[in-house]
């Protein structure tokens, strides 16, 4: 262009544009849902899926009403559902569909569920994957003999879906219960040291743990009334019975399964007592295994609120000790206050008859009689330290200054 106008190259122009691409594709790669699932089957084997929420949905056999809980975005207290052929569970960051078959454990890179994958895939093959690997040449002994006997009837009598499932609880009370002894480690010296020296540092420093230890007792409290809620009520247990369920469902002759063809509300409309009746008339309504499962891990939460229960006590009992302690040293500005202003109102009528008779008024009697300013000196201070004594007497006699 001719004059004072100018010309944006064009590279400049492309390399600006790329740029904002760049960032908006880092934007919303941040913002996005992770979309990775790990897969665990019966043999302990994992497969990392990345797929979306319909794939998710079609092979669990899962509503999206269900899986919405497992959403990380949103925000849902801990929960254990029992739907038709799956359990839903959502305990912090263990977010997981449970299959008579399979295990999905969704975001399975994440620092948190490593340890829950691996502990997955040691607790979930059966007792002959374990031992087939031995060989014919090493024969287990008398003792792995009788472990494996032990682990069989286990198996034979646990299912499946029981075993992921205490994999799971068990994961989330040891999560909170290291949360909650890490959290007293680093309290139980902070209040000591605030007892011992009182300082705005130490008491930002107590404040912080005190709503740490808030937000974790209300994590530990959701836990513990989700597993109290199930312990209540023998159908929502009954409903966790995956196996049952699929060795009691007749096969379908056609190869759609029934609930795709159902729409969502006519899946809602089914109620949770028809299909425990349905349990019930076979026969198989007894909850007493995952009953005593769901009890040993309600104790061990039970117990982690316990701890952080005591450790509010604790906190409180400082609290009240600090509050004395200020009470105290506030009582003892008081008491000086009072000598203070006792002191103030004897140096008042000191200093009233001094400035009477320092006016520069002629006094007859002031003649011949040089002697008088200083009886008059010595009669005024001892009436008015006469007067500060009875002051204090008087304040000690009344209980108002301590002795």
């Amino acid at each position: 262009m001719g004059g004072d106008g100018f010309v944006i190259p064009v590279e400049s122009q492309v390399s600006s544009v790329k740029k904002k691409k760049k960032q908006s594709t880092t934007k919303k790669k941040t913002t996005a849902v992770s979309r990775s699932w790990v897969s665990l089957d019966r043999d302990g084997r994992s497969t990392i899926l990345d797929v979306d929420k319909y794939a998710i949905m079609e092979r669990a056999q899962i509503n999206a009403r269900d899986l919405r809980l497992l959403d990380p975005l949103l925000s849902y207290p801990s929960t254990i559902l029992g739907r038709e052929r799956v359990i839903v569970l959502n305990l912090e960051h263990i977010k997981s569909i449970i299959t008579a078959d399979e295990v999905l454990l969704r975001d399975p890179t994440d620092e948190n569920v490593v340890p829950i994958v691996e502990e997955l895939q040691r607790r979930l093959p059966s007792t002959n994957s374990l031992y087939q690997g031995q060989g014919e040449e090493e024969e287990p002994s008398t003792t792995q003999n009788e472990l494996a006997e032990n682990v069989s009837s286990f198996n034979a009598e646990f299912p499946f879906e029981f075993r992921a499932l205490e994999v799971a609880l068990e994961a989330i009370c040891s999560f909170l219960d290291a949360r909650t002894r890490e959290l007293e480690t680093d309290t139980y010296p902070a209040l000591d040291e605030l007892t011992s020296k009182i300082s705005s540092r130490n008491l930002d420093r107590v404040r912080k743990l005190k709503s740490a230890m808030t937000r974790l007792t209300n994590r530990v409290q959701k836990v513990r009334d989700e597993l109290e809620q199930l312990l209540d009520d023998d159908d929502d247990m009954a409903e966790l019975y995956l196996s049952r369920k699929v060795a009691g469902t007749p096969e379908s002759g056609s190869g759609t399964p029934t609930w795709f063809l159902a729409s969502p509300k006519d899946y809602s409309k089914i109620s949770r007592t028809s299909r425990v009746s349905a349990i019930t008339i076979r026969g198989e309504n007894d909850v007493e295994e995952l009953e005593m499962l769901l009890e040993a891990y309600f104790m061990q939460i039970e117990g982690t609120l316990n701890k952080l229960i005591t450790l509010r006590e604790y906190i409180d009992d400082t609290e009240d000790y600090i509050n004395i302690q200020l009470d105290n040293h506030r009582n003892q500005l008081i008491q000086l206050e009072l000598f203070l202003s006792s002191g103030t109102v004897c140096l008042s009528i000191y200093s009233l008859v001094t400035a009477i008779f320092g006016m520069n008024i002629p006094y007859t009697w002031k003649e011949d009689h040089e002697h008088v300013f200083k009886w008059v000196v010595i009669v005024t201070g001892i009436v008015c330290a006469t007067i500060y004594v009875s002051l204090s007497s008087y304040a000690r006699y009344k209980g108002l200054v301590g002795t």
